[in-house]
């Protein structure tokens, strides 16, 4: 089940998708399957696919967050409402300690002269002073539920809004891409994209940035009350805020990396998974799963381990945080408590100078002495406790807002990377539509059409750029048949430009030497209303050449007309709506059989749906299925068989009406009997309209009204049937080949016979 080919016969898929050049199989080779799928050309500069998978990312890029920040405008009613709510709750949440602190030195334990403003509006009375404070602790409680109920709600459905508005500009933007970029981007790289990087930005916006706000507002208001009360004792709770940060970086460095592996293992594990997944019928067969099973399973022990390191990064370091934090309040505790005794102990003539007006022998000394710490009440102790314990929470928070914001920078970049990467092909400002109902309609032209799907260096371009110019202003140098590589002149043979004579034999290096050019100075025309098919070895550049028809790739030189007008200067959407393909690996989408016909083409009615399928004598079939035309289709219509998918997907070119219609390699998958009922729904499909058949199997296209020969990315014949076998070339050599191995088959078969 080894298929042999080259990227030169590969092109559209059904209906407006196409294939990617085909590569070697990359199941020995883990890392490759993961990591990209597209061998870089020759003299070109290879990007290590997956790099921005890796990208780390700043904790704060100003670039970045404003335009992450465009995204939020929209709603921004909401997150104002959300901010206004954290700065009222980190005010609410911080008034518990100071009400108790006003309990106990008002009532509790009375402290002469540490009376605070709130005191003077309590009730003198204890019992009734106590009740007012315990209702405004209540009430406190209270209000931050609800603004913490406000801020959530709205933060996450800001969230929510922000990752649809974002997941569908990146949808957007990947249709809008040309084929070649889904060429050289694995697939689960960019679902990574659409679900892993877009979740990390709504963690930003939901627990990030806003949380790092209520973090701040807290730690500020918390450090403004400490110093009021007592300063001294407020420098002490500070005092191990160095050891905090150095911990804190350590930290952030170890998770920094965690994260980035993490990240980076996370694409590989989706790119690895939709690859296999995708493959699974040709692991089974060829006894692979075990293989398989490992190489899964390496990438998976990276992920493991990332999560792993940061795991004990985490377990690190908030007991080193806890320690510190304990050891604050230790020394609050220690001082502040030394301060409360000594309180009661002298006679202090202010905050921090006191006499002795003990008993003897220190009695009537009265020099005075400086304390630090001054006077503290025992409510003023107790408050500090409970600050210096929430003081250390949000630091510990900013440690992981810190990690949530470095991670949506990281997403950031690489969304927006993806977002910012322009499609090769650009709509034109002014497009030109083509010759309806004139002589024109459904010719296709290829005018010396030079095309490879290898990614050209600036120096390539700039130095093509020079020979389409010179050829312009010279055209009689591009009628001349000269060579194109100077190097491999079997490479390149064709009209691109002239190799300077050399008088001893030595050669100046070109930078257009090496590459592999897929079609070569190729020029034919189909006329209007005609059959025109395409025949050739494997790799000779046939479905190539119908990619370009419907412009999935751009030409490095010539022009591709289609109605008499460059399919550069057409609106794509106008042009590919003109093309009805059926290829020989029919796709079909999750849904039903109708649905899979229409393709989201409103205006195809159902009994036009229905008689698109009895045109091609698949209505039948469906209407003997439970649902019929409404019968559920899975993921790529594992339910049906192949030549059942092909019958629908005559179905679905047919009831588009196209104007030309391409059927590459479209009745191999279908069984002789079935292909004798599809053959006379062929000849009702092509009449009217411009076909284009693509075949290995000469009997297909022998009635065709012109017959291309390709054969190493050149059009070496062209003519009917009859008048290419009398040539006696290329076309007379596949024919004898074809029907030589039928006369063999049947010479077995009438041995075995005997």
């Amino acid at each position: 089940m080894a298929a042999n080919g080259s990227s030169a016969d590969q092109g559209p898929a059904a209906n407006g998708a196409a294939t990617k050049p085909e590569t070697a199989s990359r199941l020995d080779d883990p890392k490759a399957a993961v990591e990209g799928n597209e061998k870089p050309a020759a003299d070109t500069q290879p990007t290590r696919p997956g790099i921005d998978d890796d990208v780390v990312g700043k904790a704060y890029d100003s670039r970045l967050m404003r335009r992450l920040l465009g995204y939020l405008s929209p709603y921004k009613l909401q997150a104002g409402i959300s901010a206004v709510a954290i700065i009222i709750k980190s005010g609410s949440d911080i008034a518990g300690p100071f009400l108790v602190k006003v309990a106990v030195d008002t009532y509790l334990a009375p402290t002469a002269g540490k009376h605070s403003w709130l005191s003077h509006h309590l009730s003198p009375n204890p019992l009734t002073g106590v009740d007012q404070l315990a209702g405004l602790y209540l009430g406190a409680l209270v209000l931050s539920f609800l603004l913490e109920f406000v801020q959530t709600y709205l933060m996450q459905w800001t969230g929510q809004k922000i990752m649809f508005d974002l997941r569908s500009e990146i949808f957007r933007h990947l249709q809008r891409m040309q084929v070649g970029f889904f060429d050289r981007n694995p697939v689960g790289r960019l679902v990574t994209r659409v679900t892993s990087d877009v979740d990390a930005l709504n963690e930003m916006f939901t627990s990030g940035v806003l949380a790092i706000f209520e973090d701040v507002f807290a730690l500020a208001y918390i450090i403004a009350i400490m110093l009021s009360m007592s300063w001294p004792l407020a420098l002490l709770t500070l005092s191990v805020l160095p050891l905090i940060m150095y911990a804190t970086q350590l930290f952030r460095v170890h998770v920094r990396d965690s994260y980035r592996r993490q990240r980076a293992a996370t694409a590989r594990i989706n790119a690895f998974t939709q690859e296999y997944v995708s493959g699974m019928s040709v692991v089974q067969l060829f006894n692979r799963e075990k293989r398989a099973y490992n190489d899964f399973h390496a990438i998976n022990d990276e992920n493991k381990l990332a999560w792993t390191d940061a795991i004990f990064a985490y377990a690190l370091y908030y007991p080193v945080v806890e320690l510190l934090s304990s050891t604050a309040i230790a020394l609050v505790l220690w001082f502040g408590g030394r301060a409360v005794l000594n309180s009661e102990r002298f006679h202090w003539i202010d905050a921090h100078h006191w006499i002795n007006a003990g008993p003897a022998p220190f009695a009537g000394n009265f020099t005075p002495h400086f304390s630090l710490f001054g006077t503290v009440s025992i409510g003023v102790l107790i408050a500090f406790i409970q600050y210096a314990q929430r003081f250390f929470r949000p630091i510990q928070d900013l440690s992981d807002k810190y990690n949530i914001l470095q991670a949506a920078m990281a997403a950031a970049e690489r969304v927006f990377r993806l977002i910012d990467t322009q499609p090769e092909l650009q709509q034109p400002a002014l497009p030109t539509p083509g010759e309806k109902h004139s002589a024109n309609t459904g010719r296709i032209e290829f005018r010396d059409v030079w095309f490879t799907y290898a990614q050209l260096t600036d120096a390539q371009q700039a130095e093509l750029a020079n020979l389409n110019t010179l050829n312009t202003r010279h055209p009689e140098r591009s009628e001349r048949p000269l060579t194109l590589n100077t190097r491999h002149p079997e490479r390149s043979e064709g009209p691109l430009y002239s190799a300077p004579a050399q008088s001893n034999g030595d050669h100046k290096a070109s930078t257009l030497d090496n590459i592999e050019w897929i079609l070569r100075g190729v020029s034919f025309t189909v006329e209007p209303n005609t059959t025109a098919a395409i025949v050739g070895h494997t790799g000779a550049g046939k479905t190539t050449i119908t990619a370009l028809m419907m412009r999935f790739y751009d030409i490095q030189r010539g022009q591709v007309l289609i109605d008499g007008v460059d399919v550069r200067e057409q609106d794509l959407t106008t042009l590919r709506r003109r093309f009805g393909v059926v290829l020989q690996d029919p796709f079909l989408f999750s849904g039903n059989i109708a649905q899979n016909i229409r393709l989201g083409s409103e205006w195809i009615t159902d009994e036009e749906v229905e008689k698109a399928a009895d045109e091609v004598n698949v209505g039948e079939f469906i209407r003997t299925l439970p649902g019929g035309f409404a019968e559920p289709v899975i993921e790529r219509g594992a339910t049906l068989s192949t030549g059942q998918k092909q019958l629908i997907s005559f179905a679905r070119a047919l009831a588009h009406r196209p104007g030309i219609l391409i059927l590459d390699e479209a009745t191999s998958s279908v069984d002789t009997e079935t292909e004798l009922r599809v053959r006379a729904a062929l000849e009702r499909m092509i009449t009217g309209r411009t076909s284009v058949l693509i075949a290995h199997r000469l009997s297909t296209i022998q009635r065709a009204d012109t017959i291309l020969v390709m054969h190493k990315g050149q059009l070496r014949e062209q003519g009917t049937h009859q008048e290419l076998l009398a040539l006696h070339g290329l076309y007379w050599r596949l024919y004898r080949l074809q029907y030589k191995d039928q006369e063999l088959g049947a010479s077995f078969a009438q041995t075995a016979t005997a």
